[in-house]
């Protein structure tokens, strides 16, 4: 699940020109397996409500409550299969960090992982679809658009004994590599920890490139695919850290692809534009 105020991979926003963030904002929404749904619905500046504790965009919201974020959502998933995507999501931290990463040396982009080791509940309208599991909140923030500064970036959360490790591993335009590796424990802390080298495995049946870190001698692998789009992959990805075999959420993104227009109207097809709503 992903709020957005200025719709990143909304062709809309795109075609906008990027000129107002607020005029192009979303709530998506996945879920995954047999049944499972997206909703990515861009959004107009009239949808748009924010205070310092609640984001509301048209039906669905997000509200912090000092302990718990509370995600209520109220959604129509897109093309092929168009239903109703109605519940709610409880997301505990058991510590909120004070780390912030820049992306890039300017801090043109910021990577926030608010709670990289939190709890989950999930209660959606639908058989199936209520569990209780492990979670994660972060943020990302740019003045840029993405493919301005990247050609290529990976990123990894991955359960450990002390909490989590995020990777987040990104090819600049200018020449530069971006190469993050911090372990989080269950208090909030983070530390700057020893990164195994990357490693390249099975591309994806569009076949976009993946790596992310993984011991010498190990290669990753998929465990469950989430997402698979031309420029865009999400799975469950299973590796080897420092002799610790983990499981968690792997992310590959191709902004070499993603900067063609011949993407965008593929886009539109999964991702719908409303641009007025009345509370």
């Amino acid at each position: 699940m992903i709020g957005f105020i200025g719709s990143v991979f909304s062709p809309w926003y795109a075609w906008s020109g990027r000129h107002t963030p607020a005029n192009h904002c979303c709530i998506n929404v996945a879920t995954y397996g047999k049944g499972g749904r997206f909703t990515m619905t861009d959004r107009g500046t009239s949808a748009l409500r924010t205070s310092p504790d609640q984001f509301t965009v048209g039906p669905s919201s997000m509200t912090w409550t000092g302990n718990d974020l509370i995600i209520d959502i109220n959604e129509i998933s897109s093309l092929p299969l168009v239903s109703r995507v109605r519940g709610r999501i409880t997301v505990t931290p058991s510590a909120i960090t004070s780390v912030e990463l820049p992306l890039t040396p300017d801090g043109a982009h910021i990577w926030r992982p608010f709670a990289p080791v939190s709890r989950i509940k999930v209660d959606l309208e639908a058989k199936g679809w209520q569990f209780d599991g492990h979670g994660y909140f972060d943020s990302n923030f740019g003045t840029r658009p993405l493919e301005t500064d990247f050609s290529y970036w990976t990123w990894g959360r991955y359960p450990t004994k002390a909490g989590a490790t995020c990777f987040y591993d990104a090819d600049r335009r200018d020449g530069t590599t971006l190469d993050a590796a911090i372990a989080f424990d269950t208090n909030g802390h983070a530390s700057v920890t020893g990164a195994p080298p990357r490693t390249g495995f099975k591309r994806t049946l569009w076949a976009l490139r993946r790596e992310t870190r993984a011991d010498h001698g190990t290669t990753p692998r998929q465990v469950k695919p989430m997402l698979d789009a031309p420029f865009y992959s999400r799975s469950v990805v299973e590796t080897s850290i420092n002799g610790e075999k983990t499981q968690g959420v792997h992310e590959a993104l191709d902004l070499e692809r993603y900067a063609s227009p011949l993407l965008k109207p593929m886009l539109a097809v999964r991702v719908p534009r409303r641009a007025k709503w009345r509370f």
